[in-house]
């Protein structure tokens, strides 16, 4: 049987979501949203949002918890973010920085990826 996938947060990332949350009055109740998408200058761009709890389907995503914020990747994404951790450094050239065993090279803004073959 193979291991549970796993995605982990940092807490300064946990609190960033938090604050966009609260200064975007999203609803308690939205989960984070975390995938990749095709595209970028490296082949898979990283994408984020907010989505409904009704719009999480526990057969096509994985929930992952941390505290009071619950994060939804659907299973298409989390083949290419299986073992990643997301943090924020709020400082200059800060920002979100993904730490990912999956990905190959990179752009040079580390926006955009290509999957390690």
């Amino acid at each position: 049987m193979a291991d549970s996938p796993k995605f982990e947060m940092t807490q300064n990332a946990i609190a960033k979501v938090k604050e966009l949350k609260k200064k975007m009055n999203v609803a308690d109740s939205a989960y984070f949203s975390v995938g990749v998408a095709g595209g970028g200058c490296s082949g898979l761009s990283y994408r984020m949002g907010f989505v409904k709890p009704e719009s999480v389907s526990l057969l096509t995503n994985h929930v992952f918890t941390f505290g009071d914020l619950k994060v939804a990747i659907d299973q298409k994404s989390m083949q290419f973010l299986d073992g990643t951790t997301l943090d924020y450094a709020d400082e200059f050239n800060g920002g979100w920085k993904w730490t990912n065993p999956n990905a190959g090279p990179s752009c040079g803004c580390g926006e955009s990826f290509a999957p390690k073959i």
